[in-house]
C-alpha cells in the first residue's frame, strides 16, 4: 500500500483540481449564457436561469472537492485529527449542496416532482 500512496495522493489533488475547474468554468459559462441571453429573453427569467445554472456547477464541484477531501484524507494521512476535519468539511459542503439543490429544484432532495413518475431519477 506504502507504494500506491503518491499516486492515490495525486488522485485526491487531481478530484480537487477538477472541481475547482467545475466551479470556476460553470460560473464563467453561466455567466456568458446570461450575458448573450439578457438582450433576447428579458432579465427576469435570464437571471433565474443564470441562478439555476451557477449552482449546477457549483454543486458538482462541491461533490468532486468533497471526493478529493476523502481520498486525500482517509487513504494518504488518516489521522483521528484529519479524520475529524474532514467530518466537518463534509458536513459543511453537504449543507451547502442541499441549500443549493432546494435553490435550484425548489423542493427538497427526498421530495418527488409532481411530473415526476415514481421510480424514475430526477435531472437537476
Amino acid at each position: 500500500m506504502q507504494h500506491l500512496k503518491p499516486v492515490i495522493e495525486m488522485a485526491g489533488i487531481a478530484m480537487e483540481a477538477a472541481g475547482v475547474a467545475v466551479i470556476v468554468l460553470g460560473a464563467a459559462i453561466a455567466s456568458i449564457t446570461y450575458l448573450v441571453r439578457l438582450r433576447t429573453v428579458g432579465a427576469s427569467k435570464t437571471y433565474a436561469a443564470y441562478r439555476v445554472g451557477l449552482a449546477r456547477s457549483i454543486l458538482l464541484g462541491l461533490e468532486l472537492l468533497v471526493a478529493g477531501d476523502i481520498i486525500r484524507t482517509v487513504v494518504v494521512d488518516p489521522t483521528l485529527e484529519n479524520v475529524g476535519l474532514l467530518a466537518v468539511i463534509v458536513v459543511i459542503r453537504t449543507f451547502l449542496s442541499f441549500t443549493l439543490e432546494l435553490e435550484v429544484t425548489g423542493r427538497f432532495p427526498w421530495q418527488r416532482s409532481t411530473s415526476e413518475p415514481a421510480g424514475e431519477e430526477r435531472q437537476v
